[in-house]
């Protein structure tokens, strides 16, 4: 504690603020220990070949995306719901200024929607198993030509001669050739790429945000340094990489993630670094280095908060194009031919377009409102969270 003798310059802040972390921060190094102790467990303790939660009937096995799934959603909690939480005046003023566009209130509600569904729904099914006796089934209240060579698993009816195949509720979206029920289908898809494109975008967001205030704060030789690497990794052919990388070993989505979220922050660590730049030029900068705080005490409580309103934006921006990416990969076969994205199932149904339309459209009509969502979104936070759009929709 400070003592009467003790000037105002003599005072170490870090000390008084509890080393300088604030009550999110010490909640996310508590997280962090947690999640290093199930790491761990996971991959030492365990033994091989049992689930890690096994409780009766529900037992859970989770992919390598996961793990980075998990801190992903925690930093988004910890630097996006957190501050709104402990701020509600200025959480009012956000949502008055968000809820004018309301394309970007439905997109909203749809995203949570696809989000809770796509969590919570795999965990209440496995996943459909081929079933090659039943052949196709369209949608409900759908009618198709059961002729040769369309196997209908639905019901048939003979009307001038002609067999037809109804939809029905069994399978409310139909059914592939080998008989897999593309609701189900499209509920694991849902996980699957929205973890694509959320941890995609965290790892981008995290680079990039912390090489640009890292840059904008130090300058000099500092700045000139990362933003030349920034230039060097944009000249990176991550595609190719990513080719070579699925050559010389399997295929995965881990791969795709690690590889994209890794390389593919430079677009991002200028914006962060541009809006950076104007946040240093601050008082309150200048008092708190005034007044003896560290370095990185500034960039983690001044910087950092005051540019996180482009953070957020630019990612609900850049999401889609990563969820467009998986698709593209999974239609050319370069991305694992077991999990059930919604590229994946995609690509599985453009051979049947010409019997069965609903295999490769139902996921596709999904995906597309999922960007577009994400887009409205995007327009929407950056009008709500940029006090310089004031007044310009009113």
């Amino acid at each position: 504690m400070a003592t009467q003798d003790e000037t105002f310059e003599d005072v170490d802040w870090d000390e008084l603020t509890g080393l300088g972390l604030s009550r999110r921060e010490k909640t996310m190094a508590a997280f962090g220990v947690c999640y290093v102790v199930a790491l761990v467990f996971n991959f030492v303790v365990r033994p091989a070949g049992e689930p890690m939660i096994a409780l009766g009937w529900f037992t859970y096995e989770p992919r390598a995306i996961t793990w980075l799934f998990v801190p992903s959603m925690a930093i988004g909690v910890f630097y996006g719901v957190w501050p709104l939480y402990n701020n509600p005046r200025l959480t009012r003023y956000y949502w008055r200024r968000f809820k004018r566009n309301r394309a970007a209130v439905a997109s909203a509600l749809f995203l949570g929607a696809i989000f809770v569904v796509g969590l919570v729904g795999p965990f209440f099914f496995k996943e459909p198993t081929l079933q090659v006796t039943n052949g196709y089934q369209p949608p409900v209240y759908t009618t198709v030509d059961a002729s040769k060579p369309l196997q209908c698993a639905g019901e048939v009816t003979t009307v001038e001669g002609s067999r037809l195949c109804h939809g029905t509720w069994t399978h409310p979206l139909g059914t592939t050739s080998e008989g897999e029920d593309i609701l189900k289908l499209i509920i694991i898809g849902m996980r699957i790429s929205m973890q694509i494109g959320l941890v995609t975008a965290m790892l981008v967001m995290t680079f990039g945000s912390l090489v640009g205030t890292t840059a904008a704060y130090f300058g000099g030789y500092v700045d000139e340094v990362l933003m030349r690497y920034v230039d060097f990794q944009g000249t990176l052919p991550t595609f190719f990489l990513f080719l070579i990388l699925s050559f010389l070993f399997e295929p995965s989505l881990f791969l795709l993630v690690v590889l994209f979220g890794t390389f593919g922050w430079e677009g991002t660590a200028r914006l962060v670094r541009s809006e950076a730049l104007q946040r240093t030029e601050e008082e309150y900068v200048s008092a708190a280095e005034s007044a003896g705080a560290s370095d990185s005490y500034i960039i983690r409580r001044h910087i950092l908060p005051n540019v996180s309103n482009t953070i957020i934006t630019n990612a609900t921006l850049i999401i889609p194009g990563f969820l467009i990416l998986e698709a593209g990969l999974s239609f050319l076969g370069l991305t694992d031919p077991s999990v059930q994205s919604w590229g994946k199932i995609i690509a599985d149904g453009r051979g049947d377009l010409s019997q069965a339309w609903w295999i490769a459209t139902i996921p596709g009509v999904f995906l597309f409102f999922t960007v577009l969502a994400f887009n409205f979104l995007g327009d929407a936070l950056r009008d709500a969270l940029d006090p310089r759009t004031e007044g310009t929709n009113e």
